[in-house]
């Protein structure tokens, strides 16, 4: 038996003829309707969970959506999980997911490109294929995985690299986890490293009982200013994300204002504005990755911006002080 979570996104979505723009439409037995022999790949059942557009999706909705799916993976007749989700922010709501839930068993996130008013609709086929994989009993243990244009991407890594083509996901660095071919799924990767750390009284089959939703996203740019690091410090944030240059790399102006924010106890990460590759110490000027890792700022790996937001609401809802957390995010970007 397969679970299947609708929550919104292009895939439920058709062209509204006053506008000719597209809009939410299609209910879950709507899109069930259209996709050919899902249902010969197993048991259905289904739940209409949402009908959001990826950017109304909110790091609550976010964690709404990981209870519930703790409650469907706990069940023991559920083999897997399919989770139909917006485009513009599945590889956020995925990590989400990955960071905090336990379960083995497959859970698949799937979207769409394009609407149902479209010849070149691909809900169908994205469906199908993302059905197969929360099937496969080789798919136990990946984790959360993203499965679009009948390619497997791991959660953590998946990224929208394209703003509309139908092969708009991948993982620039270390390429996909497998493909779905003719039917057939086929891994040639290994799983990544599952998360290991647990909070305090966490909900069945979740690592954290809550996660920490005020963190602060800002992106580094030429000739930036003090001013927008200083506004968040004095915001009532518990964290900045900060997405830097290169190997992690900020304006020197703004080292005064991150030093000031780490002082105020602030929870600072540090990932690149770069799609591919690790930020490191290796630059000693002023604002590089050097010294903000000695100013306070926790170096984010490979993981974006946006994914180190959400590994930071994670990291502070499981632990009991700031410098608990930075080891959980430490653990977790190696």
């Amino acid at each position: 038996m397969i679970g299947v979570l609708f929550t919104g996104g292009t895939i439920a979505m058709r062209l509204d003829p006053s506008s000719g723009a597209a809009i939410p439409a299609l209910g879950a037995e709507d899109i069930l309707a259209l996709v050919p022999g899902i249902r010969d790949v197993a048991d259905l059942e289904i739940e209409e969970f949402s009908r959001l557009p990826g950017p109304h999706v909110t790091p609550e909705q976010m964690w709404r959506l990981a209870r519930r799916a703790a409650a469907w993976l706990d069940r023991p007749d559920i083999d897997g999980l399919v989770i139909t989700h917006g485009t513009d922010t599945i590889e956020e709501t995925s990590y989400l997911l990955d960071l905090v839930l336990t379960s083995d068993k497959p859970v698949v996130f799937v979207g769409a490109m394009r609407t149902v008013s479209d010849a070149s609709w691909d809900g169908p086929a994205n469906l199908l294929a993302a059905a197969r994989v929360a099937a496969a009993p080789e798919a136990r243990g990946y984790g959360v995985l993203v499965v679009m244009d009948e390619t497997i991407l791991p959660a953590r890594e998946a990224r929208k690299v394209h703003t509309e083509a139908s092969g708009s996901f991948g993982t620039p660095e270390f390429g996909p986890l497998g493909v779905v071919d003719a039917g057939h799924v086929t891994l040639r990767r290994g799983p990544l490293k599952r998360p290991t750390f647990f909070g305090a009284d966490p909900e069945p089959g979740m690592r954290v009982r809550q996660i920490e939703t005020r963190i602060e996203l800002l992106q580094a740019y030429t000739g930036m200013s003090d001013a927008l690091v200083r506004a968040i410090t004095g915001s009532g944030a518990r964290g900045l994300a900060l997405i830097a240059f290169g190997r992690g790399n900020a304006p020197p102006s703004s080292v005064p204002a991150l030093r000031e924010a780490v002082d105020a106890g602030l929870l600072v990460t540090v990932s690149s504005r770069s799609i591919a590759g690790r930020v490191k110490p290796r630059y000693g000027y002023a604002g590089a990755g050097l010294e903000l890792m000695k100013l306070g700022a926790v170096l984010a790996g490979d993981l974006s911006g946006a994914k180190a937001r959400l590994l930071q609401m994670v990291a502070l809802g499981a632990a009991q002080d700031r410098d608990a957390a930075r080891e959980i995010i430490r653990a977790a970007v190696v």
